[in-house]
């Protein structure tokens, strides 16, 4: 299993590649990985804010290229997607890189 220590440094040397790719202007984690509470079922929350609004296709791509680098589960969520009662509580804890 991953350590947050790990996907941090992959996200940092891989994040110009990331922001080139998908126009992403923020990158970070958020989650179970953050807390310590990841088990071997968990998947990394990932949270994202953009310069040109992705497509559905682009996020999605987005986790299979996260996926496929860090061999686990990714769930990509937009800044402006997050619910209200949810948001205060994710940005809050999310580590960006």
């Amino acid at each position: 299993m991953l350590k947050l220590n790990e996907i941090k440094q992959f996200l940092v040397n891989y994040k110009p590649i990331i922001q080139e790719k998908y126009q992403i202007t923020e990158l970070g984690i958020f989650g179970s990985y953050v807390r310590g509470e990841q088990t071997e079922e968990s998947d990394l929350d990932v949270l994202i804010d953009y310069s040109d609004v992705p497509s559905l296709l682009d996020i999605v791509d987005l986790e299979f290229y996260l996926s496929d680098h860090l061999g686990i589960k990714v769930d990509v969520v937009t800044k402006k997607g997050l619910k209200p009662r949810i948001k205060e509580n994710i940005l809050a804890e999310v580590i960006y890189v």
